[in-house]
């Protein structure tokens, strides 16, 4: 490097480039960002404002230099057919009004020195805060979808994409062309983030931070089922067509959404077609208030040219198309007073401190509390009391303290931190070395059992209807519950004296909890709360052990056969010789057993994983393929049916594959059996195929 640039720049330089890449890898690879938009967005104008002052400046490995993160590991890498460009971003109008500048020069459009930029068209389209993916349909049907990655390459997630509704598995054109691409923005709308959140908190599960953190780790979902559930949606926005095509090919921005709209997307209806740069101006000014009342979190405005033969004359940079720019809004923070310290206590005893505050209004809603973690955190920011704070909430459902203004702090405040006492119970805090939360161990504390029984009664685990929130506080504030087997002590009588509880609604909840007897080992195991054991880890382990006693066995003296199970490392092993070694957990099995809760396989149950080890089920040594819409069957039903018969379910055909089971709607995997020659098989035949065992399995 030149020694003519000052040391002190150099050294920021260098600074700024080791910050952003670790942003970064944080945001791109790791998916749990570390820095906010806007501070990225401030650092990285500086970097880009130092090396264009200074072209010596610029490095390879300098985030100016390249569109994006690597891809994530554990997903196939795919290199995508068009690339996926970043955007550069504007901040204000002037800047806006710079890159017209530019482009009209790009397109040698240049007006004489006295007068006016000449008017082009552009369309204005709300920048959505999801992520971005690309979507490949060859003859019509979608055959592979992929995160943006690097933008060359990305990791391939069609299984999980098929699951957004909002997506055509099949153009809807009646003659399309040999391949299409089509890029959009997938996301979860704020009222369907609430609901998964709200469902989280009952679980006492750990709420995401908002809802593009959300849809990022909803996509890198190694079960699709999960990705179903949280129910993503997807804005399309751009299209690429193949130059021999001969249909009719739009000509503009414009066209290219109507076509979209026409092929069976969702383009969102907030785009308008501009005729001027004042009108671009204009649109952004309307849309700075209007965007709090929509249903999902957008953070600027994308602007660009419209006329697609004046976008290929404009060309790209190295990193971004020269036709078109996100101009984007400032984070929203706004200052209130610190009012008190509160904390919560979760199902497994986590102590999480709450900052609550005057009301304001962010992001268009009157925000109060905040959620401050952990005692790092807390430690971490100073918090005194009646402190004047900063609220961020840009755009996101769950609104954070950034930091505290101590120059406004009154004399005499006290410094805040945790409690050394449980709230709910009064028991002594316990923080052990190396971990960032702080916890109650009382396994009597009334917040912890509220928070053992939302989670057992949640539909993941034993799925009683009927036993919400309010009613849980109302068993346990009386006493009538002090533990999850009690439950199942409780008779119609004793529910009716409960507020707003019905003889009816009494009687249909101890029905539930009768039904709930016979669910699978896998969710009583589940239900237990054990840290660590999450759904399909709990599938795993009651394949593995049959019932309580052997985990425990294997739990507490021989781990390694724990962390031998595929996906099973140390922290969960450990996790399970914890708890199976604390008498208060081995006296709640001992109670659930003696009300009836068998806390193991049952016959059917045992069987099926018999003949899975011996090969002795009616479709052992087969491979079967399921897509589409079955009419009867869920997906997780048919595959315990066909797994429960011996055979075996995997997610792509081949030619080693027997079946192909297809309902409605099925798409790539159909075609590609036919082309294999593979037999495919509707609902009717598949149960012909396992009717001896059909009327007897219940599903895993």
């Amino acid at each position: 490097m030149s020694t003519s640039i000052p040391q002190g720049l150099q050294e920021r330089a260098a600074e700024l480039r080791q910050l952003l890449n670790r942003a970064a890898h944080a945001y791109y690879v790791l998916d749990a960002p570390d820095l906010e938009d806007a501070v990225y967005d401030r650092l990285y104008r500086e970097l880009l404002d130092l090396e264009a002052a200074h072209p010596v400046l610029v490095e390879a490995d300098s985030p100016t230099q390249r569109v994006g993160g690597s891809p994530a590991e554990g997903f196939r890498s795919v290199t995508h057919r068009v690339p996926l460009f970043s955007l550069d971003n504007a901040f204000s109008a002037d800047e806006l009004r710079g890159w017209y500048t530019r482009l009209i020069k790009v397109l040698d459009r240049e007006p004489p020195s006295d007068s006016p930029l000449p008017a082009l068209a552009m369309v204005g389209e709300l920048k959505i805060d999801g992520n971005a993916l690309a979507l490949s349909y060859e003859n019509g049907v979608l055959v592979r979808a992929a995160t943006r990655g690097d933008g060359d390459q990305g990791e391939e997630i069609t299984a999980n994409v098929r699951t957004i509704a909002s997506i055509p598995l099949r153009l809807h054109l009646d003659h399309p062309p040999a391949w299409v691409e089509v890029r959009g923005e997938a996301l979860i709308p704020d009222s369907t983030f609430a609901a998964i959140n709200g469902e989280r908190a009952a679980r006492d599960e750990p709420l995401f931070a908002n809802p593009r953190n959300a849809c990022a780790g909803t996509l890198r979902q190694l079960d699709p089922k999960v990705v179903a559930a949280r129910r993503l949606d997807f804005f399309a926005y751009t299209l690429h067509l193949p130059e021999e095509w001969s249909g009719q090919r739009p000509a503009s921005q414009w066209e290219s959404l109507r076509w979209l709209e026409d092929a069976g997307f969702r383009v969102n209806p907030n785009a308008a077609l501009l005729p001027n740069l004042e009108a671009v101006e204009q649109f952004f000014s309307d849309w700075d208030s209007r965007r709090h009342d929509l249903n999902y979190a957008t953070d600027g405005v994308v602007v660009k040219l419209n006329d697609l033969r004046l976008q290929d004359a404009a060309g790209f940079t190295q990193k971004a198309p020269r036709w078109a720019i996100a101009l984007k809004y400032p984070a929203e923070e706004a200052p209130s007073r610190l009012l008190k310290l509160t904390c919560q206590v979760g199902r497994t005893g986590v102590v999480t401190p709450v900052a609550e505050f005057e009301p304001v209004s962010l992001a268009g809603t009157s925000v109060s509390r905040a959620t401050l973690h952990n005692a790092d955190r807390l430690q971490e920011l100073d918090l005194h009391s009646g402190d004047t704070i900063i609220v961020r909430k840009a755009g996101e459902i769950i609104p954070e303290v950034l930091r505290v203004l101590p120059e406004l702090r009154l004399e005499g405040a006290l410094p805040l931190e945790l409690p050394h006492h449980c709230p709910s119970c009064g028991s002594d805090l316990v923080r052990e070395s190396g971990e960032a939360a702080t916890r109650c161990v009382n396994s009597s504390c009334p917040a912890i059992l509220s928070g053992a029984l939302r989670h057992w009664v949640s539909k993941g685990a034993l799925d009683v209807d009927g036993l919400g929130s309010k009613l849980i506080e109302q068993l346990v504030e009386r006493g009538l519950v002090r533990s999850i087997a009690d439950l199942y002590r409780l008779d119609t009588a004793l529910l009716t004296s409960l507020e707003r509880m019905g003889e009816k609604s009494a009687s249909n909840l101890v029905a539930a909890l009768e039904q709930s007897r016979s669910q699978p080992w896998s969710r009583q195991l589940y239900g237990l709360g054990i840290h660590h054991v999450g759904e399909v880890n709990a599938k795993a382990l009651a394949s593995a052990f049959a019932d309580a006693d052997n985990l425990a066995d294997a739990a507490v003296l021989q781990p390694e056969a724990i962390t031998g199970l595929h996906g099973i490392g140390p922290e969960i092993a450990q996790s399970l010789q914890q708890w199976f070694s604390t008498s208060a957990n081995q006296d709640l099995l001992q109670q659930l057993r003696d009300v009836g809760l068998t806390l193991a396989a049952s016959d059917q149950e045992r069987q099926a994983l018999a003949d899975r080890s011996n090969g002795s089920g009616q479709l052992s040594g087969q491979t079967f393929v399921l897509t589409g819409t079955l009419p009867s069957l869920s997906r997780s039903q048919a595959q315990a049916l066909i797994e429960a018969a011996g055979g075996k379910v995997s997610g792509s055909v081949s030619k080693k594959t027997s079946f192909v089971v297809a309902g409605d709607e099925a798409g790539s995997k159909l075609e590609k059996a036919k082309s294999l020659g593979v037999s495919v098989l509707d609902e009717a035949a598949l149960m012909l195929l396992i009717q001896d065992s059909a009327d007897s399995i219940h599903p895993l």
